[in-house]
């Protein structure tokens, strides 16, 4: 993973002192609230509904052990003992004293970590595929070009206030995207020309929240060398012509469609052409000094499927379960991908202890060269595992309690933090979340489901996602009570991007108790009406939106 240089660690430093000095005028009443507002957010301090909040980059999702350590001291020494795992890979502090952030984040500056531009109108954090640089059927490890995306839009005085918040994710898995670039501000896929030349497809104008719209292409074949000139051109446009007197309508999704495709292409490409040949071109050295630092690790020349890992799976049925739900296919010969979930029962979903989070460093240390990542799924990654060790390796994390073998699974799902800390939210998500996992803990009845995507979000701003879950939660306000409204047939892309999907509302909304009752009048309607081997998915969009609707609402009057 990348290292910081003096460059990089001295930029960082002067950033903390920086704020530390803001702090403490605002604490001696020198700044004023207003003016305080945007210092916090350029640091990464939002004010929830009973306490700060702190998000912590974590670039692409790539963290090392000295990094997660100092993650959960933060846990412990600031918070209350636990952290929360975004859907952008990040990590959130839900209990710091916002008098205490600066030296929270001085602490984390020590280990090459920050909470720069994960809030407000700026270029948020790059994110990609979990599994990036270990899989066999990428075009290319994408990670590099992550870096080089973060380093150059990280104090980018053009873009420090934007229209408004703006994200950027890559891929480079032909047919897959784990990544769900269309829902993204700026999707880049990273590809091959007929000729063998890497390059890029570029989205624009994607995103969730109040407006839910797929990105659109505006650049079929972008050669590799032109990638942050084309983003760069791509913004330029967004903050001229964005609104800024709307927040509701200042995204550049909104943009795109006002323009159309066509004219924020001709727009785009008109500026591209007045700067591609300017400073900003990716040199082959530059690529190559960013690629440097992710090399492969010290891989040890072994066969796949070793006897010991044979005997394990024949032994133990509930390992052979986990071997074949959470841990996939290696790039190299006897090792493995693993991902460790953070979704046991009673546990709210993507949140992990500090104690958890000391354990996983030392599993990281153990078995897979001191790194790990975090997914877009509020889960943790090990990606270069020995597959002599996973049964090892299994039995310490099932007694950590993040061994649950239901990844893509119902239970696996996807849930922000709601109305128990966020003060943007309609209603509570946590609660709905933990009834359903308590009603569905059967797994031989999540099997049999197969993969569905549950994504819960407690307002508008869809930070659950609940626009491309196949099942979407989307907690609402009616007259002060809370009530939860369902949404069927979203889809991310996940292993079939062509096949990416917003939603449909199914009606009229539920109570909170009722919630559970309503998931299994769908899903007995999807047992029922399936196929031999049909997914979820692909039984709603043949069977239709009215039949499930009115399996749950009962026949139109």
């Amino acid at each position: 993973m990348y290292i910081y240089d003096e460059y990089d660690q001295q930029l960082l430093n002067e950033r903390v002192a920086q704020f530390k000095g803001q702090m403490e005028r605002y604490l001696d009443g020198k700044i004023a609230e207003d003016e305080f507002l945007p210092l916090r957010l350029q640091n990464g301090i939002y004010v929830q509904r009973y306490a700060p909040m702190l998000r912590v980059a974590i670039p692409y999702g790539a963290l090392n052990t000295a990094q997660l350590r100092a993650l959960a001291k933060v846990a412990r020494d600031y918070d209350k003992g636990y952290a929360h795992f975004s859907t952008r890979q990040n990590l959130q502090f839900n209990w710091p004293k916002l008098e205490e952030c600066p030296q929270i984040l001085a602490d984390l500056a020590e280990v090459q970590m920050h909470a720069v531009q994960t809030s407000g109108n700026c270029i948020r954090n790059t994110t990609t595929d979990e599994y990036a640089g270990v899989i066999a059927e990428e075009v290319t490890d994408p990670r590099p070009y992550c870096e080089i995306i973060r380093q150059w839009s990280t104090f980018h005085p053009e873009f420090a206030f934007l229209p408004r918040k703006f994200k950027i994710a890559v891929n480079a898995v032909p047919g897959a995207d784990r990544a769900a670039i269309q829902m993204h501000d700026v999707g880049v896929n990273i590809v091959r020309n007929d000729a063998g030349d890497i390059g890029y497809r570029i989205l624009v104008g994607g995103g969730l929240g109040r407006t839910p719209i797929l990105g659109e292409e505006i650049c079929s074949f972008l050669p590799e060398e032109d990638l942050l000139t084309y983003l760069d051109a791509i913004i330029r446009v967004y903050n001229q012509f964005g609104r800024r007197d709307n927040k509701y309508k200042a995204r550049i999704k909104i943009l795109t469609k006002a323009l159309g495709i066509e004219r924020m292409r001709e727009l785009v490409d008109a500026e591209f052409d007045r700067i591609r040949d300017g400073a900003g071109k990716l040199t082959q050295e530059e690529l190559q000094r960013v690629k440097k630092h992710f090399t492969d690790p010290a891989y040890r020349e072994l066969q796949n499927n070793p006897a010991e890992l044979e005997a394990a799976k024949a032994e133990s049925p509930a390992f052979a379960r986990w071997l074949g739900r959470n841990v996939r296919a290696h790039k190299k010969a006897g090792y493995a991908v693993v991902t460790l979930t953070l979704k046991q029962i009673g546990t709210p979903p993507g949140d992990v202890t500090a104690e958890q989070m000391d354990a996983v460093a030392d599993l990281a240390d153990k078995y897979s060269f001191g790194e790990l990542r975090s997914t877009h799924q509020q889960n943790l990654v090990l990606a270069d595992v020995e597959q002599s060790q996973l049964f090892a390796l299994w039995q310490e994390a099932k007694a950590l309690g993040l061994a649950t073998p239901t990844l893509g699974l119902l239970t696996d799902m996807i849930c922000c933090p709601g109305g128990d800390f966020c003060a943007l939210a309609n209603a509570k998500s946590i609660p709905v979340a933990e009834a359903i996992q308590a009603r569905f803990d059967d797994l031989d009845y999540l099997y049999d489901l197969g993969e569905i995507d549950l994504n819960i979000s407690g307002c508008m701003n869809a930070c659950g996602h609940h626009h491309v879950g196949h099942i979407g939660v989307l907690g609402v306000d009616k007259k002060g009570e809370e009530f939860y409204q369902i949404s069927l047939g979203g889809n991310s892309g996940g292993n079939h991007t062509e096949e990416a999907s917003l939603g449909k509302i199914l009606g009229p909304s539920f109570a909170r108790e009722q919630m559970p009752d309503v998931i299994a009048r769908i899903l007995d309607f999807y047992v029922a009406k399936r196929s031999e081997g049909e997914s979820f998915l692909e039984a709603y969009r043949r069977i239709g939106h009215a039949a499930y609707k009115e399996a749950v609402y009962g026949p139109a009057n």
